[in-house]
């Protein structure tokens, strides 16, 4: 698949608790996120994958230190990301990936194919209620142990289709919905617990690595050191 010419953004800095309001629903779609979420992220991926930067504008929120005015006024649930457009506001990361592909210009990221489609639902599915839960609650334990049957999943997964790397063959959301949790994984584990998440996985690893060749994710990843002092959290 062609990829969009890639524009190179530089990061603005995270709204506030000090910071006016946006002027909301006058005509500008707007992507409030934060750059250290892995959930914003995926939005922001698919945006940049589908060469909307200029479609739709970034709005990063600091949120330790939010504005007030972001639950009051843009996103009861006080979190992000939070997508505005249309004089509606929305959330939940893998519906706005799917909002995002089917409403906007750009090459699909969801295929046709039936058999695909239905594959790629249960990984959607598999990602938030499955893989993500087991792996932070491995944390408190052995990850190479407690983590070896949703890694070994995404391997068995990465073997379905063979026309392409991806998990769908194409690139595809599926992709997009898991490599921001699985890039912090690897650097946590593999920091923390001396754990290689890719070894013995030779379809993850060759995985990780065609992803690691998108400008338009890895623009959006999030620093290491950071991630391992957040994650340390949760041991």
């Amino acid at each position: 698949m062609a990829l969009p010419p890639l524009l190179v953004e530089d990061r603005q800095v995270p709204l506030d608790a000090t910071s006016d309001l946006p002027a909301l629903f006058d005509g500008t779609t707007r992507l409030y996120i934060s750059y250290t979420c892995p959930f914003a992220q995926r939005v922001w991926i698919t945006r940049n994958l589908k060469g909307l930067q200029e479609k739709i504008k970034l709005v990063p929120i600091d949120l330790p230190n939010r504005p007030a005015w972001f639950k009051e006024k843009v996103n009861p649930a006080n979190k992000v990301p939070a997508l505005e457009h249309n004089g509606k506001i929305m959330g939940e990361s893998l519906d706005l990936i799917k909002y995002v592909d089917s409403n906007f210009e750009g090459h699909s990221l969801y295929p046709l194919d039936p058999e695909k489609r239905d594959f790629g639902e249960d990984m959607l599915k598999y990602v938030d209620t499955t893989f993500i839960k087991v792996v932070f609650d491995s944390f408190k334990g052995d990850p190479a142990k407690d983590t070896a049957s949703v890694f070994d999943h995404l391997e068995n997964a990465l073997q379905k289709f063979e026309d392409g790397p991806f998990f769908l063959g194409d690139l595809s959301l599926v992709d997009v919905a898991y490599i921001p949790f699985v890039q912090r994984f690897q650097v946590f584990l593999g920091e923390v617990f001396k754990y290689d998440i890719a070894a013995g996985r030779p379809k993850l690893a060759a995985w990780i690595e065609e992803m690691d060749k998108m400008v338009a994710y890895t623009q959006t990843k999030t620093d290491s050191e950071y991630v391992i002092n957040y994650f340390k959290k949760f041991m």
